[in-house]
């Protein structure tokens, strides 16, 4: 495989070897329904996930966390399987099964042996197209969901991490929470839920990933069979829903300074700016960034603030891509009066990567920690599924590991020099909490909001 393979829509069949010798095959059904593999060679296991291109950025009002409801209703049952026959179906054969709801997409997935695929598609067929809804296990899991909600609030680091998002993405979509508020848990209804399902599991919006020890047309068949089955209607043609726009929304800062209190021994602090689309060009630029910057033990972020001043335990630096928008993240955990001298100085570190560079040893460790961290994480078969996924419903085309690395190559000081100096000329967003006083960032940004 040389470059980057293209993922078009209106593509009914396609096939390449990719690095590794691995084997990549692609079906679009006629109904829209879109089929992706990859067979690795000595796998005797694999990973199935059911993908719909729908998260949490996409509900209207009246639907916030239907998506995140909707993702624990489909475990509760069917008219041919209960919640316990389910989880039975994958115990019995010592696999793993769950779900995982994002801004942008919503997964279902399940790891198993190469022989239990069928009984892997059969069930989470049945789950994704035959989910009961029924009321009152709908408001069972609206408890169980407030309670993960409550769980969430409980960590300092999540109640930081959505406070960041909201400063970051202002009103934007994605600076909503995943998994909805117990405001918007408390308000859905079981009407809205439902509507949000026959409005998005449909099969345009079905997208099936298996990596392992698969065969591409023994999966084919029974995905088909399985939807048939199921009651879908896989006659009419139907062309797969379109990818989301790569067009850079505007993004309107919300708060500078966000200060949650809370009596704690640590401050949580997050700081940063908007970052880079998930279909920038420059998003291997971002990873070399982020490796030098605050990616690991020999980061910059790590040397100034744990190793020589002790002020943290845990820091690091992130750069999540979406569609339309993204962000660059500082995260350190601190003693709260130390809160103000750990922001001043990752942001003056940020500052001085802008105006000084990075060095040769510096590209080279980064070039390192990525290739080898990309070629560990692919000994993983979830980690290859949701390659297929993102490559099929984000991106529109996918890039293996040797074409990864080749770009990777590419990169210059001169282009993460650039980079970084861009991101330090944006809108600078702080969430914190902790025990903090209000003016704790004032030699940063003043005015905080206090909640």
């Amino acid at each position: 495989m040389n470059g980057a393979v293209e993922f078009p829509l209106d593509l009914a069949e396609l096939s390449f070897r990719a690095a590794g010798e691995s084997l990549v095959r692609r079906s679009v059904l006629p109904s829209g329904v879109r089929i992706v593999s990859e067979q690795v060679p000595g796998s005797r296991s694999l990973t199935i996930g059911y993908w719909v291109a729908v998260g949490s950025r996409d509900e209207q009002p009246g639907h916030f966390g239907s998506t995140h409801f909707l993702e624990h209703l489909l475990f509760k049952g069917t008219a041919k399987r209960t919640a316990l026959d389910i989880a039975i179906a994958f115990d019995a054969v010592g696999g793993e099964h769950n779900a995982m709801t994002a801004k942008e997409y919503t997964c279902y997935y399940a790891k198993v042996q190469d022989r239990d695929l069928p009984m892997a598609v059969e069930v989470l067929t049945d789950m994704l197209t035959s989910s009961l809804l029924d009321p009152v296990e709908f408001e069972n899991e609206r408890g169980v969901i407030l309670e993960e909600l409550a769980m969430a609030d409980d960590d300092p680091s999540d109640v930081a991490n959505e406070r960041f998002f909201e400063a970051v993405m202002g009103d934007h979509p994605l600076g909503r929470p995943i998994g909805g508020s117990p405001d918007t848990i408390r308000a859905a209804t079981h009407a809205a839920v439902q509507e949000h399902y026959r409005a998005n599991y449909r099969p345009q919006d079905l997208v099936v990933t298996v990596a392992g020890a698969v065969d591409h047309d023994a999966l084919v068949d029974g995905v088909t069979r399985a939807l048939i089955l199921a009651g879908w209607d896989l006659s009419a043609d139907a062309i797969p829903v379109g990818r989301r726009s790569g067009n850079p929304a505007s993004i309107t800062q919300g708060a500078r300074v966000t200060i949650v209190q809370r009596p704690l021994e640590q401050a949580n602090l997050l700081m940063g700016f908007p970052g880079l689309l998930a279909s920038d060009d420059r998003r291997v630029t971002m990873s070399v960034l982020n490796s030098i910057f605050g990616g690991g033990m020999s980061s910059r972020l790590f040397q100034e603030v744990r190793e020589k001043r002790g002020l943290a335990y845990s820091v690091y630096s992130f750069a999540p891509g979406y569609s339309d928008a993204g962000l660059f993240g500082m995260y350190a955990g601190c003693t709260p009066a130390k809160a103000g001298q750990v922001a001043e100085l990752m942001l003056s570190e940020l500052h001085r990567l802008a105006e000084h560079g990075v060095s040769a040893d510096e590209m080279a460790r980064a070039a390192g920690q990525l290739s080898g961290a990309s070629a560990l994480a692919l000994e993983d078969s979830d980690t290859r599924m949701s390659r297929l996924g993102r490559s099929e419903i984000t991106l529109g085309e996918f890039v293996d590991l040797d074409e990864a690395l080749r770009r990777l190559a590419l990169v210059t000081a001169a282009d993460v020099q650039e980079l970084a100096a861009e991101l330090a000329a944006g809108p600078l967003s702080i969430a914190a909490v902790g025990a903090l006083e209000p003016d704790a960032f004032a030699a940063i940004l003043p005015d905080p909001i206090r909640s």
